[in-house]
């Protein structure tokens, strides 16, 4: 039999001091709060170890024992120490412990705290899971925490991310709601009206994307009633070629101005998406003639 490493030494420890009786002097309490330090020591041997899993798993015993002995911010905190270690190669493993301190988090009304731990839930999905739908979620659920708490520029990030997602996953009607809200916060500060035109033109292109050349125009509209500057912008003209084009049933004259506008401001990977959904439709109206 292979020699124990260190951390396995110290879990046996922890293990045996959870499951020992209380002494004659010592409560429960203070049982748990002893064995619930001799788990976060195991956790972090394991961690230099480079065993994350083992890691994890002993910082979640750690969360129980802050638990049993009524340390609640010291649970939470377990459970986050817990999610760190799974990151490393165990994402759903990190969702279930980021979820756990989020519960103890909210319960103890840090909504700000716990929009940072959902946040780094939808980047998992994100990023290692390629869940957009529960990405989408979270980063939702993230950016209402945060406006929560007045961290308007931290949730416009989040409720733009969500936009995306919705957007991507073809429902364009919530992304074009997320957008306006994110616009209209940013409208009104100096430091973030620059970013408005961008978010305008991602909403009217999930109108387009929508087949609502209609609601795209009266958008449009709406957002020049909001900021006289913003027909004029290079994002405002393209979307009105682009509704033109559309409305003509005229594929070239849409390419033509999507290859002119990326000359100028090269397009990302959701716009290129996004302008492709948009051409799709206009084509298959062109067969159907």
């Amino acid at each position: 039999m292979a020699p124990q490493s260190q951390a396995q030494i110290l879990l046996s420890k922890a293990d045996k001091k959870y499951h020992s009786s209380p002494g004659w002097f010592s409560s429960g309490s203070t049982k748990y709060e002893e064995a619930g330090d001799m788990y976060q020591h195991a956790a972090n041997q394991f961690k230099i170890e480079k065993s994350f899993k083992d890691a994890g798993d002993a910082f979640a015993k750690e969360a129980d024992c802050r638990q049993r002995a009524n340390e609640t911010n010291d649970a939470a905190n377990a459970w986050w120490n817990a999610a760190k270690a799974y990151k490393q190669g165990f994402p759903d493993l990190a969702v279930n412990a980021l979820g756990q301190t989020i519960t103890y988090l909210t319960k103890a009304g840090r909504f700000r705290q716990a929009a940072d731990r959902e946040k780094e839930i939808a980047q998992i999905h994100l990023q290692e899971s390629g869940d957009l739908r529960k990405a989408c979620e979270s980063f939702e659920r993230a950016g209402e925490w945060y406006a929560q708490e007045d961290a308007t520029a931290t949730a416009n990030g989040c409720l733009k991310d969500a936009a995306d997602l919705h957007a991507e996953l073809d429902e364009f009607l919530p992304a074009i709601t997320l957008y306006e809200r994110v616009a209209n916060h940013s409208l009104t500060s100096s430091l973030t009206k620059y970013s408005v035109k961008e978010y305008w033109m991602r909403a009217a292109l999930c109108a387009l994307a929508a087949q609502d050349t209609v609601l795209a125009k009266r958008n449009m509209a709406k957002y020049a009633a909001q900021d006289a500057t913003f027909p004029s912008t290079r994002e405002a003209r393209f979307v009105d070629i682009l509704v033109e084009a559309i409305e003509n049933g005229d594929p070239e004259a849409f390419t033509g101005a999507v290859v002119e506008y990326d000359q100028v401001l090269k397009l990302d990977n959701w716009k290129t998406s996004i302008l492709l959904k948009i051409k799709k439709t206009i084509n298959d109206e062109v067969s159907l003639a």
